[in-house]
């Protein structure tokens, strides 16, 4: 069965623009290394009805859906509570979260040569990050050892992972190493395009079409007016199973012969 990917990015910093996102193309790097795509993206600020309402959606649409940002414990931080909402369940503090976090603690004493005080108020504070709602299952953080958790419903699974790119991108290569290695199809995805002069999308289009309909692939048209080595253009081309993408492939070039237009590079991607 095929499984669709989303993803969330939570955080008013990237809406704002005082940091630039990197977890989409990341994203999409991961999935592509295992023969698989990202389905879709949403990007939602620090506020809880619209955090809760993204989870909700992302719940219900069936797809493994990662969200990155909002899991820590400070009070912009909303991804754990707003996931307990859309779920319908309590939070509780995770036993196994607590056992990492508190490892954590330990070592961080250690670093700096001081006494873990297990009660100190920053180090109680600091087991907020394991409280996650009820159900949940931890998804170990290479790092500094800060899981994140992974909720799942009869139809969609979301995973919660951290902000931060150093903690969540080998967290994210985990779960879909662990959770969806039965997906992977390294090999298995091709895309095939030429870059086309002196043509217009809508002369194009019934072509296209026709590729679609005798075809299992999935044709694309992107335009490009000031390209930095081919100017104005259209990529045109098909993308999917390599078997299908081959005859498809051949049969937009010959239905591209009567147009008389001039023809740049062949481009290939597996």
């Amino acid at each position: 069965m095929t499984i669709a990917f989303g993803l969330i990015i939570v955080g008013d910093e990237i809406l704002s623009g005082k940091r630039a996102d990197k977890h989409l193309p990341k994203t999409i790097e991961l999935l592509h290394e295992r023969g698989l795509n990202l389905a879709w993206v949403r990007g939602v600020g620090d506020d809880r009805p619209r955090i809760t309402q993204a989870l909700r959606d992302a719940f219900a649409s069936g797809d493994a859906v990662f969200c990155c940002g909002g899991i820590g414990a400070t009070p912009d931080d909303h991804t754990r509570q707003c996931a307990a909402q859309a779920l319908g369940v309590d939070l509780a503090l995770h036993p196994e979260a607590k056992a990492l976090i508190q490892e954590r603690m330990r070592d961080v004493a250690l670093e700096k040569g001081v006494a873990y005080a297990p009660d100190h108020p920053d180090n109680l504070h600091r087991l907020n990050m394991g409280v996650i709602p009820v159900g949940a299952h931890i998804i170990p953080n290479p790092y500094n050892k800060i899981p994140g958790f992974s909720c799942a419903t009869e139809r969609g699974t979301v995973h919660f992972l951290p902000g931060f790119p150093v903690m969540a991108w080998p967290m994210m290569a985990w779960v879909l190493d662990q959770h969806y290695a039965e997906h992977q199809r390294v090999g298995a995805w091709m895309e095939r395009s030429v870059v086309v002069f002196g043509a217009m999308e809508a002369t194009l289009t019934p072509l296209m079409e026709r590729i679609e309909a005798e075809h299992p692939v999935k044709v694309f048209s992107l335009p490009s007016v000031d390209h930095p080595v081919h100017g104005r253009h259209i990529e045109l081309g098909v993308k999917g199973e390599p078997a299908a993408v081959t005859p498809a492939f051949e049969a937009l070039m010959a239905g591209l012969v009567p147009f008389k237009l001039h023809l740049g590079p062949e481009l290939v991607r597996a």
